[in-house]
This record gives C-alpha cells, structure tokens and sequence, in this order.
C-alpha cells in the first residue's frame, strides 16, 4: 500500500497575534467555499481520462473524489482507472510511439513549442486550478505555471538538437559512431506537491526525442494533469503519445501495471523513498530504466562569516515555500554559535509577517496542507522536538478556525540530532535552528542523513565555499541562495534520493539510448 499511500492520499489564533483572528479565517473558510471561476470551463476535466486523443471514463465507470484541501469541499471527481485501463494506455502508446519517433527533431520541437504558448496563454486557469486542489497561495501558483511551462520551452529548444559522436576506431578501416535514439514508452509518475511543473519536467524531455508517455496523475491533484492534456490536444500532440489517467484506490494496481508492463521501457517516479524503492523493486522484473527523485532531508547551513540578512531571506525562500511541502525544502537549518541569536532572531521576525489562509484570498501568503496525514507528521515532529528540550519560538499549534489542514508557521530554537525533526522529512511549515560550533563537525551532521537530495549554506569565504560544496553529500548545492529549480540546471540526488536527472542538457539524455554503429573495411585507397 505503500504506493498508495503516497501519491493519493481559533481560539489559539486569537491569543498569538501574528496570525489571522478569528474574524478573517471564518471570512477565508466562507470565501473559499465557492469555486474559482474559469476564463475556459472546458479546462476542468471530470469523470474522464485522456486517452489516444479521447476523453473516456473508467472501464467500470467508477469514479473518486477530490477534495479542496482548504476547506474540505467536493472540487469533483475523477475516473478511477485500474490495471485494464492501463493496459489500454499503455497499447495506444505503443502504438503512437512508432509514428511519432521518426518525427524530425524540428517537428517534434514546434509541438512543444505549441504547447508552451498554449499554458502560457491559460495561465490564470491553470493557476486557478492549482490553488484549488493543492492549496497553495495564487501568488505561488502562478509562479509554478511559469516554472511549468518553462520546461516545454527549454525542451523545444533541446528537440532539434540531438547529437550523436563520431568515434576514433582503434581498428584500422572501421568507422564508429553512435546515434541516440528514444527509448521507448515511458510511465511517468507524479505527485501532487508541483501538479503541473513535476508532469512537464518528465513530459518535455520525453516528446523532446520522441518518446510516447502514460502520465499517472496525483490522485490529490488530478485536474491540473487532466487541463495540461486538453492544451496538449490542442497543440496538435498526435493521439496515443501523451496519455494522462487518474486513479486513488487502484494506484497500487495501477503503479504494478506501470512498473511490470514490457512495453514500457522507462519509469520516471518522483515521490517518498519507501515507494520508489517498491517501483525500483517491481521494474526488476522488466529491467526499465528508471529515474527516481526520491524524498530529501536539506541541510541549510549559515557559517557565522554570512550575510546574515541575506541567510535570513535564503532560509525563508527555503523552508517555507509551498508551506513547507517541497522535497528541496530546508529541513535542518544549522547555524554557526556566534550568530544563532542573532539570526533567531530576525528570522522568527520574518516569519511572524506571513499571512496563513486561503490560497485565493488576497494576501494570503501561505495555504494548507495537502492532508491530515501531512497535518498529523508535522504536529508529531514539534511536539517532540518540545519533549526533546527545544522552544517553540512561534507558532508551534493547528488553526482549526482556518480549516482542518492549516498549521501555523513554525520556528524552534535549540534543536539536536537526537530529535525527529533531524532525521526525518518534515514537509510541513516548521523550521528547527540547530546551533553548531566548527565547519567539520556541521558538514559531519549533514551528511549523516541516509538521502541527499539538495543543500544549502551561506558563507563570504571563497575556499569555504568551494570545500564546503565539495564535501556536501547532496546532488545539488545552493551557496549564498535558498532557490535552485531552473529548468536549465540538473534536478536530482545523490544515496537514498535517487538517481537520474531532469531539465538541463543532462535531463533528456535519460529517454534516450545510445546506439553504436561500426563500418567495417573503409579506408580503402581511393580508386584510379
């Protein structure tokens, strides 16, 4: 169950007056009880999947519900496919493959490119329907929209330039070179955290070399997926090479059919590190190439050489976008003794300024959780970094009042390594400042983590910098900066966050093999 798991899924307020009053979350819970308007209706897919260029139900007919996360209201249901209706998608997708490989680089590149233009142009609806199932502030959705449709960009641009290289025999009269050619169909799994950026991250580079894929959408975040295939349908993507089904209670089944079917050829999976090791474990059986970026425990580090303010706004940017809930977030922020107070300080400052609420909402800086599980996780980790001897700076308690998945922004001093919090994911609005005194023993501590996904730190000193990155266990560093997603850079982990890579150069090498030709007896003198 565990796939299932992961990818279906004020009384206080008054007293602490950094927060909203009573007044204004009973005004959020209201105003979000009503559903955001579309400018194109025809975006908001139910009770249907995208199939071979058709919408078509469940086989059995049988459908799940989605819930807003803000205000537990019915935002639709959606088809719940099970492994049948897989196969089906999974056949059309072979079928298309075959076409749409020996579509030229520059034709396959003028679809993406269509595509771009197609989101760009809906960008507020798709913004919409982000905030409404996910949660988060419109502010932040619409920032993901852009980051979404950056990668369909940057992926146009990557499909007519596919090389391959020539090779120096050691053999004298053969010739060698390689040509890189598609993989194959590819099963896609997303989660819900980034329901539009994480499915054009994996979709791009596929179509990019002429890939066909079955997109499995996040059973919390369906509808985003199901308007990103209408826009494709638009943008003349040919039937059968993007394929996006939903299920809640099939996606075990679902997962199964994806991970053991042969015809797929590459499974890229982003999500907990329990399932991904399930997925890995089930592929085996077909050996797929498989991309996994898996869960994170991000060091955040500020040596007491930094810009404070600067590791202020760094660590903010971090820890709490998306409230939280990114697999990139600062999990552990560790802070050099001769300035901990300090930065305390002005961070818990930072943090007592964000307005929590409906995402819709104006001012609304950061939404709710994605469910009670996520609530219950992060309610866990402050009540036993509290049993554990740490302060509650701020925040530290749920906001019934707002609705059943909001949690107050959290800061907690006098963290150690003995606490959940430091060895476990949080994903969830809480920051814990761990105090270290040398350069050795903190980057030790970072690197004790069984995952190493992103990491953080700031520092003025140039040779700390480059040792300090050196010696970071992680597949991505952030130095002086607490943002690092750029369609142009490498995405991915290192130990138990996975492997593979998606966006940049690097990412679209991963749907593809790379095949080597060799011409025996060239060389010959030319012919009189």
């Amino acid at each position: 169950m565990l796939l299932q798991k992961a990818l279906s899924s004020t009384a206080r307020i008054a007293a602490r007056s950094q927060f909203p009053s009573p007044l204004t979350s009973s005004f959020s819970r209201l105003s979000s009880i009503m559903a955001p308007k579309l400018r194109d209706p025809s975006l908001f897919k139910q009770n249907v999947c995208y199939v071979n260029g058709e919408w078509i139900p469940a086989k059995s007919a049988k459908t799940f519900e989605v819930h807003d996360p803000a205000t537990d209201q019915l935002i639709g249901t959606c088809p719940e496919f099970t492994a049948e209706d897989t196969r089906n998608a999974i056949s059309h997708a072979e079928t298309a493959f075959e076409s749409f490989r020996h579509k030229t680089g520059r034709e396959r590149s003028k679809i993406l490119r269509k595509w771009y233009d197609l989101v760009v142009k809906n960008a507020d609806d798709l913004a919409a329907l982000i905030t409404w199932e996910n949660g988060k502030p419109t502010a932040d959705a619409k920032g993901e929209v852009t980051y979404a449709a950056n990668f369909f960009e940057w992926f146009s641009e990557e499909a007519p330039r596919i090389y391959g290289d020539t090779i120096p025999s050691s053999i004298p009269g053969n010739r060698v070179f390689t040509i890189k050619e598609p993989v194959g169909v590819c099963g896609l799994i997303t989660p819900w955290n980034f329901p539009a950026a994480m499915i054009t991250r994996k979709i791009g580079p596929a179509l990019a070399v002429g890939c066909s894929v079955v997109v499995k959408a996040p059973g919390e975040t369906p509808f985003t997926p199901l308007a990103l295939a209408e826009l494709a349908h638009r943008a003349g993507v040919p039937p059968g090479v993007v394929n996006v089904i939903t299920a809640s209670e099939n996606t075990p089944e679902v997962g199964k059919e994806l991970t053991t079917n042969p015809t797929i050829r590459k499974i890229s999976f982003t999500g907990s590190t329990p399932v991904g090791k399930l997925l890995m474990k089930q592929c085996s059986t077909t050996l797929k190439k498989l991309s996994l970026e898996l869960g994170g425990n991000a060091p955040f580090i500020v040596f007491d050489d930094a810009d404070v303010d600067l590791a202020v706004a760094g660590a903010i940017a971090s820890k709490f976008r998306s409230s939280g809930q990114t697999c990139v977030c600062a999990n552990r922020i560790f802070v050099q003794r001769g300035i901990y107070d300090e930065f305390s300080q002005k961070f818990a400052a930072k943090v007592k300024e964000f307005k929590v609420g409906n995402g819709f909402d104006s001012g609304t800086t950061h939404g709710p959780l994605i469910h009670h599980k996520a609530i219950s996780k992060v309610e866990e980790h402050v009540r036993d970094a509290e049993q554990k001897g740490a302060k509650v700076l701020l925040g530290g308690h749920k906001l019934p009042d707002l609705g059943p998945n909001f949690y107050e922004p959290t800061v907690i001093s006098g963290m150690t390594v003995n606490m959940a919090m430091a060895s476990e994911e949080t994903f969830g609005p809480v920051a814990g400042l761990f105090p270290f005194d040398t350069e050795e023993e903190v980057v030790k501590i970072a690197n004790s983590s069984t995952v190493g996904l992103a990491g953080y730190f700031f520092s003025r000193d140039l040779e700390r910098v480059n040792r300090v990155a050196e010696h970071l266990e992680v597949g991505m560093v952030g130095v002086n900066t607490g943002l690092i997603s750029d369609p142009a850079s490498p995405f991915g982990g290192v130990k138990e966050s996975g492997f593979g890579r998606e966006g940049s150069l690097y990412g679209i090498g991963e749907y593809q093999v790379t095949k080597m030709v060799t011409y025996g007896g060239m060389g010959k003198k030319l012919q009189a």
